[in-house]
């Protein structure tokens, strides 16, 4: 099991240094970009995200919760093992946008709302490396945990096969239900409150981690 911090729920004045703090336990930074309009928030954009990642090394989860993924991702600043991921939702089709994550050189990751049917992603699955799967309503963080995503976690496992793609969960994850989400096939950990709303972020996340065996 792998965890990527949401900066989501760090001290948005000071990200470089709340990424920093949580950097040697983390395999990516999670983070939610957010136009508005396909989720009620608005958070950062290209020109923030390119910026932090002065003095991290740690690849990058970038999670577009807009409705126009074609426009907007060829505008971040790509890394070897970053992955871009977009929601099946939005405006923009599918396996174009697929194509041009890929030509980015990002790994392409494809996700849903919590009341998308999971089937719906059954003919991407050979297209993208990872898969992730939202345990709350997209938009906001500090939400709870949905429990039906378990179930979902578990079909999705099962429609992916031998394939190598990777299930991720976001929302709501902490130390009560980690080792659920681990055993029903989710192995990228997304957790922000768990981690930055606790006065000791690295504690935190040993504390994930140990849960999730």
């Amino acid at each position: 099991m792998n965890l990527a911090p949401s900066i989501l729920s760090a001290d948005f004045g000071n990200l470089r240094s709340e990424a920093r703090q949580v950097e040697s336990l983390a395999a990516y930074f999670h983070i939610d970009v957010m136009d508005g309009h396909f989720v009620p928030n608005l958070t950062i954009g290209p020109p923030v995200v390119n910026d932090l990642r002065r003095g991290l090394t740690r690849p990058f989860d970038i999670h577009l919760m807009i409705d126009r993924p074609l426009i907007y991702a060829p505008r971040f600043d790509v890394f070897p093992g970053d992955i871009i991921t977009f929601h099946i939702e939005a405006e923009d089709d599918a396996a174009e946008t697929i194509a041009a994550i890929r030509a980015l050189g990002a790994k392409v990751g494809i996700s849903l709302r919590p009341s998308t049917p999971i089937e719906l992603l059954a003919e991407h699955l050979s297209m993208v490396d990872l898969v992730l799967v939202m345990s709350v309503e997209p938009g906001f963080g500090g939400q709870s945990f949905m429990p039906e995503a378990v179930g979902r976690i578990e079909r999705l496992r099962a429609m992916i096969g031998d394939r190598p793609v990777t299930i991720e969960v976001d929302g709501g994850i902490n130390v009560m239900n980690v080792r659920d989400v681990v055993q029903a096939g989710a192995s990228l950990i997304v957790a922000g409150s768990a981690i930055f709303k606790q006065p000791d972020r690295l504690q935190a996340m040993r504390a994930l981690i140990e849960a999730a065996k």
